[in-house]
């Protein structure tokens, strides 16, 4: 059976003041949480002080973004083994935002996967399709560009040591979400296409959900039969409203 999973991307947000605050309310609500893992992906500046104010509380914690090789004269990047020596177990990989604003493509982040991976840390590997291209029927299409990208270069067994995230573009940070049912149909065609490779794989690969994810509807959302959690945006900055999240997908 598959571990219910809830990550937080914090995104480019926060000051030292607010992140000690969000950190001490979700710590202080763990206790209520119960059968869900959690994950919590602060700025990179904040991730040091983070692990430290989670430490021994079972939260994970997870970086937004890294760069494709470990070591060497890349002048303002990041690498999987620095994070890995700060505390961090998972990164954020091929997000809508780092596509669409920074040129991420399929195969750019096909190689931060397996930087992630290198360096050993687990990634949440996002896919996802625009309004144009769900309006014009191709969502399927190009989330299984995305994902044979990540196959092509590593082979479907990389998948074994990973987090899936469907991020429907349209439903971030507009308000917007997926139905349930428009939801679990991309999340069953992910879990299937996997099993044509593999299937002990993609019965247990978890795939999260990510599109505006509020208390309000995460039950729902997570009743569905191959959604298995949510990455989380906007409401993960209210500990309040991300521990009621956590609860829902537990």
């Amino acid at each position: 059976m598959r571990k219910p999973l809830v990550a937080g991307n914090w995104k480019m947000n926060g000051s030292t003041e607010s992140i000690n605050k969000l950190v001490k309310g979700i710590r202080s609500g763990m206790d209520s949480v119960k059968n869900a893992g959690i994950i919590v992906c602060p700025p990179y500046v904040y991730i040091p002080a983070v692990v430290e104010l989670l430490a021994s509380s079972g939260i994970a914690i997870g970086a937004q973004n890294v760069a494709k090789e470990q070591l060497g004269a890349f002048t303002g990047e990041v690498s999987a083994c620095m994070l890995k020596d700060i505390g961090c177990q998972f990164v954020i990989v091929g997000h809508s935002e780092r596509r669409a604003l920074f040129g991420d493509t399929n195969a750019f982040a096909a190689q931060k996967f397996a930087a992630i991976q290198q360096g050993g840390l687990t990634p949440i590997f996002c896919v996802g399709e625009s309004l144009e291209e769900r309006d014009t029927g191709k969502t399927e299409a190009v989330v299984q560009a995305q994902l044979e990208a990540v196959v092509e270069l590593l082979g479907v067994a990389a998948l074994d040591q990973s987090v899936i995230a469907y991020e429907p573009v349209w439903a971030i940070g507009t308000g917007k979400t997926a139905s349930p049912e428009q939801a679990q149909e991309v999340h069953a065609f992910i879990r299937g296409w996997i099993a044509k490779q593999d299937k002990a794989l993609a019965d247990k690969i978890q795939i999260l959900y990510g599109g505006s994810v509020k208390a309000a509807n995460a039950k729902e959302l997570f009743s569905q039969p191959d959604i298995d959690g949510g990455l989380i945006g906007g409401a993960s900055l209210d500990a309040d409203e991300f521990l009621n999240i956590c609860k829902a997908a537990g």
